[in-house]
């Protein structure tokens, strides 16, 4: 079968930052289900794994964790699908990646494919839509319900991955009156369109912007880009007994900065039930299945910005680069062989 992938670390502009290639088919055992892959979807993690993660000598690193498709082959423990299915996922970083026009993943981390979106469009969502929902619910304890929530979420990055999720999943899902930052007229529109109550420049000076707009107090934070250049001036805005989420990988980050406010720190990471086989690992099974709902049910939308083509390793470069750049905004999604 084809694949894209890699075997040195090397910057996006190499010949063989990315290099297609041949791989045996793989086989289903236990819980996995084998999808015959239609599109994905590229994330920061993947080139931040290209990046930092060099395959063993005479090995090529599958990368990819988005991707939406059918079900091919069903191994001998499975329950909740059969070929023929139509799934979305993100799969597993302990695993082959998702850029291969086959791909073995657990079922317990596998939904639906929303009936009412094209594979690409739905190749848009998994990753994005989990470490969403889980930031929001789960680390930050956000009830879901459309009663009156007396505090402001403020989505430091709106216009990203993530956070095209989060706006909408916290402007319609539950009470809060949503922030999110955005620096561009084009990321700024698109956060507005998501969702967001209002916009504000995280190129500027952050609280004299939250202060204008006079808003209830800003209690959470979800910080998903550049947290270590942010932290300090969101302790200083975040109101005492807040809570502050974040994503990503800061280089420097205290976290005694929030301990006067007695502010809660909580991390994100949408791997950890997958790479840890928790007890609860089927949650994400049954997070996706809602998402699908809520999507067929038009409370929610795909994120899928651009389309960059077939999966091949030229255009797969051409995602990375945009996404090293931090100039994207939304999802970029390949589709086809």
């Amino acid at each position: 079968m084809k694949a894209v992938g890699y075997t040195k670390s090397l910057p996006i502009d190499a010949v063989d930052a990315l290099v297609d290639f041949e791989v045996p088919k793989p086989e289903p055992t236990a819980r996995d289900i084998r999808v015959s892959v239609k599109a994905i979807s590229a994330n920061p993690v993947d080139f931040k794994v290209r990046k930092r993660a060099a395959p063993p000598a005479g090995e090529t690193k599958i990368l990819g964790y988005d991707a939406a498709g059918v079900v091919d082959a069903v191994g001998p423990d499975v329950t909740m699908f059969k070929p023929g299915d139509e799934v979305f996922y993100a799969g597993s970083i302990q695993r082959q990646g998702t850029n291969a026009e086959f791909h073995l993943v657990d079922e317990r981390i596998v939904g639906r494919k929303p009936s009412s979106l094209s594979f690409a469009q739905s190749a848009a969502l998994p990753l994005t839509a989990i470490t969403a929902w889980e930031l929001l619910f789960d680390r930050l304890a956000v009830a879901p319900g459309k009663s009156f929530d007396p505090r402001t979420l403020l989505i430091m990055g709106g216009a990203g991955g993530v956070g095209s999720i989060l706006i909408q999943l916290a402007r319609r899902l539950t009470g809060l009156t949503v922030v999110a930052t955005a620096s561009r007229p084009e990321t700024i529109k698109w956060c507005e369109d998501l969702g967001a109550h209002a916009v504000i420049d995280h190129s500027k000076a952050l609280k004299p912007q939250i202060d204008t707009l006079k808003l209830p107090p800003v209690a959470l934070i979800a910080s998903l880009t550049a947290t270590d250049h942010h932290y300090k001036a969101l302790a200083d805005l975040i109101e005492p007994q807040g809570k502050f989420g974040l994503i990503d990988d800061p280089a420097e980050f205290n976290m005694a900065a929030f301990k006067g406010k007695a502010v809660s720190v909580h991390w994100e990471s949408m791997f950890t039930r997958s790479s840890f086989q928790t007890p609860d690992m089927i949650a994400q099974h049954h997070l996706l299945n809602d998402v699908a709902d809520l999507i067929d049910k038009g409370v929610l939308r795909t994120t899928l910005d651009k389309t960059f083509g077939t999966i091949n390793a030229t255009n797969l470069k051409r995602a990375h680069a945009l996404l090293e750049s931090g100039k994207s905004h939304g999802k970029i999604v390949l589709e086809g062989w």
